[in-house]
C-alpha cells in the first residue's frame, strides 16, 4: 500500500509544485510506481505534466461526485500517465469544491474516499496543495501519512511557518493520528547570498531535533523554468543539472526514510 505524502507550503512561489513533479519522476527512476495528485486550484502541477487542456475529468470532478454520494468514473478517465509515472489532474473548479466543501459537515474525508481505491496500487501518493489552510487542505492532511514542508529561504516565505505545522499539529490529535511531519524542504536556494544563507542557519537552529531538515537543498536554476516550460522533468530536460541531483538525493531519503 503507497505512502501519502501531502507537499504544502504557507507560501506560494516557493517551488513546491515543481517539487512534486520532479520528486515523482526521481521516485519513478528508482524503481517506484508513483501517483502524483493535483490538489490545487492553481492546478501548477497539471501544467508541469502539460495536461491543463486535455483532462475531461478532474481531480475538483470526483471531489463533487464523492460530495454527491455519486458513483465515481472509471480510474482510465482520470489518472493519466506521463512517462511512468501517473497523475490526477486538477483545474479552477475546485475552488468551487472547496466552498461546497466549507458549508457542508463532515467533509474531511472526501479525498480519502477517492485516493483509499488506488492506493494499493501505488508505492508512493504525493499531492501538491494549495498555500493555505482551507478545507482542501484540511483532507489532504486526513489522507497523508507524512507532510513535506516546501520552504524558499527567504523571510516573507517562513512567515506562516509555525501556523501550518500548528495545524498539522491539530489534525494529527483530533483527525488523522497515524499524520506526521516528514521534514522541511529548503527550495529555490541560492547559497551565495548572505539571506539564503542565514535563514537556512534559521531554519536548521530553530527545528534541529524536532523536525527533520532534508539534507537535499534545491537551488535556484533556470533549468528549473525551462523545463516547466517543456512539460519534461529535470531527469529528461537536465539531467546533469545541480538541481535534478538534488531532487535525486530527495527521492533517496524519501526511500530511506522508510526504511
Amino acid at each position: 500500500m503507497a505512502k501519502v505524502y501531502m507537499i504544502g507550503a504557507m507560501k506560494g512561489g516557493v517551488g513546491k509544485s515543481v517539487s512534486v513533479f520532479n520528486l515523482a519522476y526521481s521516485l519513478q527512476k528508482q524503481g517506484k510506481r508513483v501517483l502524483a495528485v493535483d490538489f490545487d486550484p492553481q492546478s501548477n502541477l497539471t501544467t508541469c505534466f502539460g495536461s491543463e487542456e486535455e483532462a475531461d475529468v478532474t481531480i475538483g470532478d470526483l471531489m463533487m461526485s464523492v460530495l454527491e454520494e455519486e458513483e465515481l468514473p472509471d480510474r482510465s478517465e482520470y489518472v493519466w500517465e506521463r512517462n511512468g509515472v501517473d497523475f490526477i489532474p486538477a483545474s479552477i473548479n475546485l475552488s468551487a469544491v472547496e466552498a461546497k466543501l466549507r458549508l457542508e459537515m463532515g467533509t474531511e474525508r472526501m479525498l480519502s474516499v477517492i485516493l483509499e481505491q488506488l492506493r494499493d496500487d501505488y508505492d508512493y501518493v504525493l499531492i501538491d496543495t494549495a498555500p493555505s489552510l482551507g478545507a482542501l487542505n484540511i483532507n489532504a492532511m486526513v489522507v497523508a501519512d507524512e507532510v513535506i514542508v516546501a520552504v524558499n529561504p527567504q523571510l516573507l516565505a517562513m512567515k506562516g511557518l509555525q501556523d501550518f505545522l500548528k495545524t498539522v499539529r491539530k489534525i494529527k490529535s483530533r483527525i488523522n493520528e497515524k499524520l506526521d511531519v516528514a521534514g522541511i524542504l529548503l527550495t529555490m536556494c541560492d547559497a551565495r547570498t548572505n539571506l539564503c544563507r542565514t535563514i537556512t542557519e534559521q531554519v536548521e537552529e530553530s527545528f534541529q531535533g524536532q523536525i527533520r531538515i532534508f539534507e537535499s537543498k534545491i537551488p535556484s536554476t533556470v533549468k528549473v523554468g525551462e523545463s516547466v516550460y517543456y512539460s519534461e522533468p529535470l531527469l529528461e530536460y537536465a539531467p546533469n543539472s545541480a538541481a535534478c541531483r538534488a531532487y535525486e538525493k530527495l527521492a533517496g531519503e524519501v526511500i530511506a526514510y522508510e526504511g
